[in-house]
């Protein structure tokens, strides 16, 4: 006859167990906790919460990449709001809550795995995931509509993390692998999964896995609209920042006047970048270019730095004085404006009287280009070489998503010199560097500046070698694991119900018997 009295004196305290199936489960008593299979229902959230975390996965690194384009999100954002405001705040906060969260039960989830416990998500960590999901589902769609085109940052930046990412991923696989393997043993299935893994270098391409001696010079950087990170773009400060930062070029957007005054300024209308609500309350949302140069000149761009908007004369003559170079982006007037017309002419005039060379002068809109014909030309559009040459312009201005490595070289090959915009970030950097661009747009030439050397570099040998080596130490580890768990296993499945109530009078029981205790007493039949 067994006795129950020494099989409760061998039990010894799981206060880790209790803590994940507590957390996880809210089964803090040892009754609640089971060894059998989990039901498909169980299974499904388990399924539902992988996929979650896929997606945050998935979303907090798209934010972490687009982090060089905030700017213009930001514009977007006010463009159908009318209200400036930071609009990555709250996202930032959300994912990284939301990813916290679901990490942490994921890596719950794995220990139950791995310990042979039932999986049963408590139900409000149910809803939690739910919510998780849904509002990271509807912020892919809200983005899809909003700012479609920024997608393509996935791929770029892939050129620049891929290498490490696939180094994280065999780490963190590595890691799992002493989780997994208990489970892998005891259903008694292989899995080929890690192949993926080890194999992945073979689709990574990246410019910066190239021949040091191949490296072309660094790129020059292009001061866009001045250094609107430090000072209110398109002003006077903003521009002698950039100057400080060492930058080869101004680039500037111009609107004309009323009265014919070509004047710096990136938006339709004069609500975000100055204090027209407080000055013209009743023209704040009339068009930039139907004010005339008097009313233009008493409106503050930048109230905590006492800047006024800055007329095109003054910025091409501080360009001159600099003996810096100046890239015009020109936006044309509406129908009912005066200059409609003339507005080309008005703008050349500008350039003549401020005494600056024409040949440090780019010029941007493909109207009318045969009057501009002693200006620098480029184009704002992704043309064949033939094409340009037809046009007689040389040099052509993409944005970083539209120039695919390839198309780089192909360019450069036919003596087309490329500038690339926007380049915020030292990884883009980077890449562009690697790819031989000879000039890119940047909103942070401070942060630029920073940047004497690419961010990493490697040539094929050393890229291999790194791939190679890390795989193999991958496998060894993971082999190693696997071949512990199934000596560890072999060793359980030796008892059998007998043993185990002949060693409960044991006092110091192993904890093979003792989990085997546990399937004894609360299986069910």
């Amino acid at each position: 006859m067994v006795k129950h009295q020494p099989l409760q004196q061998v039990y010894e305290k799981q206060l880790c167990l209790s803590f994940l199936t507590g957390i996880y489960g809210c089964r803090w008593k040892r009754y609640q906790r089971s060894h059998d299979n989990s039901s498909k229902w169980e299974c499904a959230w388990f399924i539902i919460l992988c996929s979650t975390f896929s997606l945050l996965l998935f979303w907090a690194y798209f934010w972490l990449e687009a982090h060089n384009d905030y700017n213009q999100f930001n514009w977007l954002l006010y463009n159908r709001s009318g209200e400036w405001k930071d609009g990555t705040v709250p996202i930032l906060a959300t994912t990284a809550v939301g990813f916290s969260y679901i990490t942490f039960l994921m890596i719950l989830a794995l220990c139950h795995i791995s310990l042979g416990q039932q999986l049963n998500l408590y139900w409000i960590h149910k809803i939690g995931v739910l919510a998780a999901l849904i509002t990271t589902v509807s912020g892919v769609v809200s983005i899809s509509d909003v700012w479609g085109d920024e997608w393509d940052i996935i791929l770029i930046s892939l050129q620049s993390t891929g290498p490490f990412l696939h180094i994280g991923a065999l780490a963190a696989v590595t890691a799992l692998g002493w989780l997994v393997a208990g489970y892998v043993i005891r259903a008694g299935r292989t899995s080929n999964v890690l192949l993926v893994f080890y194999m992945v270098p073979l689709a990574i391409t990246s410019p910066c896995i190239m021949d040091r001696n191949s490296l072309k010079p660094r790129p020059d950087v292009i001061g866009r609209r001045g250094a609107p990170m430090l000072a209110p773009e398109n002003t006077l400060m903003s521009f002698n920042k950039a100057l400080q930062q060492g930058v080869s070029s101004l680039e500037a957007d111009v609107s004309v006047s009323l009265d014919g005054v070509p004047f710096l300024m990136r938006d339709r209308t004069l609500r975000r970048t100055t204090n027209i609500a407080k000055v013209f309350p009743d023209k704040q949302h009339e068009d930039a270019s139907l004010f005339n140069w008097t009313e233009i000149r008493s409106l503050n761009a930048g109230q905590w730095f006492l800047e006024y908007i800055f007329s095109l004369h003054f910025m091409l003559r501080l360009t001159a004085r600099a003996n810096r170079s100046a890239l015009l982006n020109l936006h044309r007037p509406p129908p009912e404006h005066p200059h409609y017309k003339t507005w080309i002419m008005d703008t050349l005039w500008a350039v003549q009287r401020s005494g600056i060379s024409q040949k440090r002068v780019t010029w941007t809109p493909d109207t009318d280009r045969g009057r501009v014909r002693g200006l620098q030309q480029t184009s704002l559009e992704k043309l064949s070489v033939e094409e340009f040459r037809h046009r007689g312009i040389s040099s052509l201005t993409l944005r970083y998503s539209q120039a695919s490595n390839k198309d780089i070289q192909d360019f450069l090959v036919n003596n087309m010199s490329v500038m690339v915009y926007p380049v915020n970030e030292p990884w883009l950097y980077s890449v562009l560097w690697c790819s031989g661009v000879p000039s890119v747009s940047s909103d942070a030439p401070q942060v630029l500046r920073k940047v004497p050397y690419p961010i990493w570099l490697m040539s094929p040998y050393e890229y291999c070698l790194v791939w190679i080596t890390s795989d193999l130490v991958s496998i060894a580890i993971v082999t190693g694991i696997f071949i512990f768990q199934k000596w560890r296993m072999s060793g359980m499945q030796n008892y059998n119900p007998e043993q185990i109530m002949l060693s409960a009078v044991t006092r110091r029981p192993s904890r093979d018997v003792n989990i085997m205790k546990e399937k004894l007493i609360f299986s069910g039949p």
